[in-house]
């Protein structure tokens, strides 16, 4: 009888040990995702400002036609990477950065646009929107890490597979790409 209660206690233990991992597995990969959606939350906030400012440049620049297109092509791309998974969203969010900068080192060469209230507008709540790209990159960032490590790490290795939690990827900016364009948009 007692060999019994001390098997049924062994097996209690081991049952609420897994469930335990399980659970702790569950909430770091809850906590990944949610600090993806905040990335999303601020892409999208970033993709809805770019139509505004290529608008309030477009009558200035009427002969900076290929950068207008390109930049209205990286968005397009940003956009639909989104369904390809984290690794090709960063890399078409790292070309519309580029993008950007293209279409901010051309603003430089036209006075009235660099004095237009609107295209300040737009160019300060872009810049803002980076910075908190940046910080919702980082943050995802750092779950990812706590994640990958929780399911690499032993004893929660032999239970992640079972149960089908896999590796994530980094949110990876190019390092140029992680910096806010600077552009003075001052009247010189």
């Amino acid at each position: 009888m007692e060999a019994w209660i001390i098997i049924i206690a062994i097996i209690v233990v081991v049952a609420l040990f897994v469930i335990g991992i399980y659970n702790g597995l569950i909430g770091r990969r809850n906590r990944v995702d949610e600090a993806l959606a905040q990335i999303e939350v601020q892409l999208k906030r970033r993709h809805d400002l770019i139509p505004n400012l290529v608008n309030a440049v477009k009558g200035y620049m009427g002969f900076e036609q290929k950068v207008l297109t390109a930049v209205t092509e990286a968005r397009a791309n940003a956009v639909s990477a989104g369904a390809k998974g984290v690794a090709a969203q960063a890399e078409a969010e790292n070309m519309l950065t580029s993008t950007l900068r293209s279409l901010f080192a051309v603003v430089e060469n036209y006075p009235d646009l660099k004095a237009n209230q609107n295209v300040l507008d737009l160019q300060e709540q872009l810049t803002t929107t980076e910075n908190q790209i940046s910080f919702s990159r980082q943050h995802y960032n750092a779950t990812v890490l706590d994640y990958n490590n929780g399911i690499q790490t032993f004893p929660n290795v032999i239970f992640a597979g079972m149960f089908g939690f896999a590796k994530r990827d980094f949110f990876d900016a190019e390092p140029e790409a992680s910096n806010v364009p600077n552009v003075d948009l001052s009247l010189s």
